[in-house]
């Protein structure tokens, strides 16, 4: 019976590795956006890239932006799975002009007492939004100019717009990963960054999807921000 249940662990795990797994690492996206440049590579320090995912928003990336632009838990969230949370809290369903001043080295909270954040680490509004996390594995901020602890993980997650015909936005987002031991990134992104990054992204486009098309039809708000770098 202990062997029958082997075989089939390892048989799913099979499928999962050789059929699932390839598919999940280039969701959405097309050949040349998997193998092609990807802004961000001189961020993170020994970093390699992580899977590619994209998706077709029927808005210009005018209308995309702010939506990026204004996440982070104190903010409008992050358009996902809300309610995986502990603490309950959903993302903002309209645009919120006081949201939209972000610059290099600002910080979006990933938790509500703000303990840990993504960094804004690459910013080209309407274009390129790169955001950073340097942790180690206690969970613990890290500043990642100076000599990271022993034990870390640092990681760029990052939004490319490209404009399409038609008034429509590409998004494609990727990113870079250091992580140390280095022998155990193979097996913590296998086992677990690799599906819930897919379950979390994925809804993330459905919801950035739904609110940038719906807002272009019917917008919110009579006067939108200009989105200009900001300078800090």
């Amino acid at each position: 019976m202990i062997f029958a249940l082997l075989i089939a662990a390892l048989g799913l795990l099979g499928v999962y590795a050789f059929a699932v797994r390839p598919r999940l690492l280039r969701w959405g996206a097309t050949d040349d956006e998997v193998t092609g440049p990807y802004p961000g590579a001189d961020i993170i320090p020994g970093g390699t890239r992580g899977g590619t995912m994209a998706v077709t928003i029927d808005a210009p990336p005018s209308a995309v932006w702010p939506w990026l632009a204004q996440m982070g838990v104190d903010r409008g969230i992050w358009y996902t799975w809300d309610y995986w949370r502990p603490w309950g809290l959903r993302s903002a369903d309209r645009i919120h002009p006081e949201w939209q001043d972000i610059w290099v080295g600002y910080r979006m909270p990933s938790t509500p007492n703000c303990s840990t954040w993504w960094e804004v680490a690459a910013l080209e509004p309407e274009r390129f939004l790169g955001l950073r996390m340097s942790v180690d594995l206690r969970g613990r901020r890290f500043d990642p100019k100076k000599t990271p602890p022993r034990f870390y993980t640092d990681s760029l997650w990052a939004f490319l717009l490209e404009p399409l015909a038609g008034d429509r936005t590409r998004l494609v987002v990727s990113g870079y990963w250091a992580f140390r031991p280095k022998w155990l990134q193979g097996i913590v992104g296998f086992l677990f960054i690799e599906p819930s990054t897919w379950i979390m992204q994925t809804r993330q486009f459905g919801g950035l999807k739904r609110r940038a098309e719906r807002e272009t039809r019917h917008p919110s708000i009579t006067a939108r921000p200009s989105f200009l770098p900001v300078t800090r």
